[in-house]
């Protein structure tokens, strides 16, 4: 391994990074990340809920999260009854609408945060559409148009519950300079 980390990495870190201050903000509840990021060959879409979004501009990729249903509704109670709402007025399946709107509108609040943070690293800038949420039964494997040649997964916590990112990214790196 070398000494320097990939791009890949430094990215899969921040954006870590952005995903536990945005859920901990919107959900008061405690997220944890794995310290060892997986290579991993493809990304995919896993069950039993899951969310996706390409970004481009100065860096461009993908990234996905998968959230199991019991991970899902921790963070659907958590960040509705953080807004105020009641939980007899919750929806009680994963595969609610309203949980799958949660989600998605939880990944673009983490998209946000992460590009900020990137931008305000590194002075690059990339765009991204609105996430897509879903319910799922079965994995669905995400081959973009675009040369998407590394990928990352990350675990993350929320009490017992598991969840993942995956990212996908074309190959890239992020070289510093000190400007004159």
């Amino acid at each position: 391994m070398s000494a320097d980390p990939e791009t890949i990495d430094i990215i899969a870190n921040i954006f870590s990074q952005a995903i536990k201050k945005t859920l901990e903000k919107s959900t008061k509840k405690v997220i944890k990340y794995s310290p060892t990021f997986q290579a991993i060959p493809k990304v995919k879409l896993q069950p039993e809920v899951g969310s996706f979004v390409i970004f481009s501009g100065d860096y461009n990729g993908l990234v996905v999260m998968n959230f199991s249903g019991d991970a899902a509704m921790d963070l659907y109670k958590s960040y509705m009854t953080n807004m105020g709402l009641p939980e007899n007025d919750l929806a009680k399946e994963c595969t609610s609408n309203d949980v799958i709107d949660t989600m998605g509108e939880m990944t673009n609040q983490v998209m946000g945060r992460a590009m900020s943070m990137v931008e305000s690293r590194y002075g690059l800038t990339s765009y991204c559409g609105q996430p897509k949420a879903l319910a799922l039964n079965n994995a669905i494997t995400l081959t973009p148009e675009m040369n998407f040649q590394q990928n990352r997964r990350v675990a993350f916590t929320i009490g017992t519950n598991r969840f993942h990112m995956e990212l996908a990214m074309e190959q890239t790196q992020f070289l510093e300079f000190k400007q004159g």
